[in-house]
């Protein structure tokens, strides 16, 4: 663990919490990440504890085993992250609070030192959350909050495995510990789409190369899975620009409103026909219209970790499928100004085959 010195540079700028704009914010950030830290314990002092229960210890050891696996064969840190746990007793880590205007698309961000700007603000008690979200609200910002399983601190403390990811089936708990792991390896100040896409690319890629040798962890459920998540982010990503164009149009508020709320009934009753059609009564996403409102800001987390996923598939391939020589070429695009990085991506992805990213990342293995 890095000196506690350094907990404020961290927490206003790699935990990608949020904005330290108040002594109160700063101080729950403080004290939550500093009580998280301490309550970890080694997974290996766990694994040897008879007192543990076994199904706890047999996820414990799924996670120790991909970890360990992970340092050689995809080349991600060898450090003390993801080599302890903590019981949280809550939940979720994290909430995250994001917001937009009422006639817009795009996130309030809060920018920082280290970790660049993002589109939201982090709590690690849910009703601060909820208090920061109901100021925003009575301004008239639209707003979502969200609760958030696992997060990254980059490399600046050592991520402990949280017992909120063990909520997920093995296959989604061993790819998010890659996605994280990845983010240690490279972060771009700035770019949240280009850093969640290459860790989303690393995870997904990692857990291929893993199933193939350890085929018991199942797994045969992730291709449809992933089909209907891209289907489904392909229908919020066409609302949002649906309403990216009505709020550039001339209009009083009280149409706008009118248009806007059409554009949530019409996404709704997408899904409804998609869900019942194609996906033969798969809810994967119910609970997103039955969970919190509809608004602009409830967009907001989508297609960041999608959006250039073909494009590193087809960095992947073009490096022969080499993970070494795959993060040297990710690590020049990162030293790329943003337009230019955004461009060698579209390149990217125009040049992939028109399977999909994981059967592009298949051919180069």
């Amino acid at each position: 663990m890095r000196r506690l010195p350094l907990v404020i540079l961290t927490l206003c700028g790699s935990l990608l919490l949020g904005a330290c704009s108040t002594i109160g914010y700063y101080a729950q950030a403080v004290s939550g990440q500093i009580a998280l830290l301490r309550a970890r314990q080694p997974i290996a002092r766990l694994l040897d504890d008879p007192d543990v229960d076994p199904r706890l210890k047999a996820r414990l050891q799924t996670v120790r085993d991909a970890r360990s696996w992970a340092v050689g064969a995809l080349g991600l840190p060898d450090n003390g992250s993801y080599r302890s746990y903590v019981a949280l007793h809550r939940p979720y880590v994290v909430w995250n609070v994001f917001a937009t205007r009422e006639f817009s698309v795009d996130a309030l961000e809060h920018c920082f030192p280290i970790a660049g700007c993002v589109g939201y603000q982090g709590f690690y008690a849910e009703a601060d959350a909820r208090a920061a979200a109901a100021r925003l609200r009575e301004r008239g910002d639209d707003v979502y909050v969200g609760g958030v399983p696992a997060y990254s601190t980059l490399g600046w403390f050592d991520d402990p495995l949280l017992s909120s990811m063990l909520r997920w089936d093995d296959a989604t708990l061993i790819a998010t510990l890659f996605h994280e792991l990845a983010h240690q390896k490279l972060y771009v100040k700035h770019d949240t789409r280009f850093n969640e896409s290459f860790a989303e690319f690393v995870g997904e890629q990692g857990l291929r190369e893993y199933l193939a040798l350890n085929p018991q962890l199942g797994g045969a459920e992730l291709a449809p899975r992933r089909q209907r998540r891209e289907q489904f982010t392909a229908l919020v990503l066409a609302a949002r620009e649906r309403l990216a164009a009505l709020y550039r149009e001339p209009l009083d508020a009280a149409v706008m409103r009118t248009r806007k709320q059409a554009v949530f009934d019409e996404l709704r009753a997408q899904y409804r026909a998609l869900r019942d059609g194609a996906w033969q009564g798969h809810g994967d996403y119910d609970g997103f219209f039955e969970t919190a409102p509809l608004n602009n800001a409830r967009l907001l987390p989508f297609g960041l970790y999608d959006a250039d996923l073909p494009a590193f598939a087809a960095l992947f391939v073009e490096n022969g499928g080499d993970w070494s020589r795959f993060y040297a070429a990710a690590e020049r695009l990162s030293r790329l100004d943003k337009g230019a990085r955004r461009a060698e991506l579209a390149r990217l992805a125009a040049s992939a085959a028109p399977s999909s990213s994981g059967e592009a990342a298949r051919t180069a293995r």
